[in-house]
């Protein structure tokens, strides 16, 4: 007990040549009261683990940095209004403690801009309100345990996903083998469908047949080359059925 309020004295002692203004005070049994109220501060200072009242009304504090209170485990008492509180992307670690610990509160601090949310109160602010947040925030409240992950967070991951399944389609299709089957046709007549035809017309159709025959052939060879190249160049199969 002697040991632990030595230690707590020259803590106090360090603690006041850094910020000279606020007043500490050890309770009893246990506990430190800070108090800050009335001195224009634009930015908290290091409070201690032991901590179990603060007061901080009556300055000039626009917002509080994230992860300032985690480690105040013990606080009993907070008094933080009025404080010109800025409730932007900035505010959002203040307005998640709060939620989480308003039986310490002993007033709810207010917005004092933008002009569209001026002397609102910080925890009425909704999550669509933080939507338009750049960079919003992530960040884990040690006291309950619980991670805020903002909209534009999880629309990002989202997105993110959408782009790598494009990518893995288009990587299967590249590497896909499509093969077409083609019925075969036969051009020319039976045998038995010219004897019904005079000379004179058998060897005028003779003629013509063979002169399809040769265009025939000529076609077959350049489709021959062309399911040559579509094999080659872009995997395609075409089969004759």
């Amino acid at each position: 007990m002697l040991l632990h309020s030595v230690t707590l004295a020259v803590y106090l002692l360090l603690a006041s040549s850094t910020a000279q203004s606020c007043v500490f005070s050890e309770l009893q049994p246990s506990g430190l009261r800070v108090n800050c109220s009335s001195l224009d501060l634009m930015e908290l200072p290091h409070l201690p683990s032991e901590t179990t009242e603060l007061f901080v009304q009556d300055n000039q504090l626009t917002s509080v940095p994230p992860g300032k209170f985690d480690q105040l485990a013990n606080l009993r008492k907070v008094s933080m209004s009025p404080n010109p509180f800025r409730c932007d992307c900035s505010i959002q670690y203040l307005r998640y403690w709060l939620l989480k610990n308003r039986a310490v509160v002993s007033e709810e601090p207010l917005c004092s801009s933008p002009g569209s949310v001026a002397q609102k109160v910080i925890t009425d602010l909704s999550d669509t309100y933080f939507s338009y947040c750049t960079f919003p925030l992530v960040h884990q409240i040690s006291t309950s345990g619980c991670v805020y992950v903002s909209y534009n967070t999880i629309a990002s991951v989202m997105l993110c996903c959408i782009i790598i399944l494009l990518l893995w389609s288009l990587i299967l299709a590249r590497k896909s083998t499509f093969t077409i089957y083609v019925e075969e046709r036969h051009s020319g007549f039976e045998a038995d469908s010219l004897r019904s035809l005079k000379p004179k017309h058998r060897r005028r159709l003779h003629t013509e047949l063979s002169g399809l025959n040769a265009d025939s052939d000529s076609n077959m060879d350049l489709l021959q080359q062309v399911l040559e190249t579509l094999h080659k160049k872009h995997n395609i199969k075409i089969k004759a059925t």
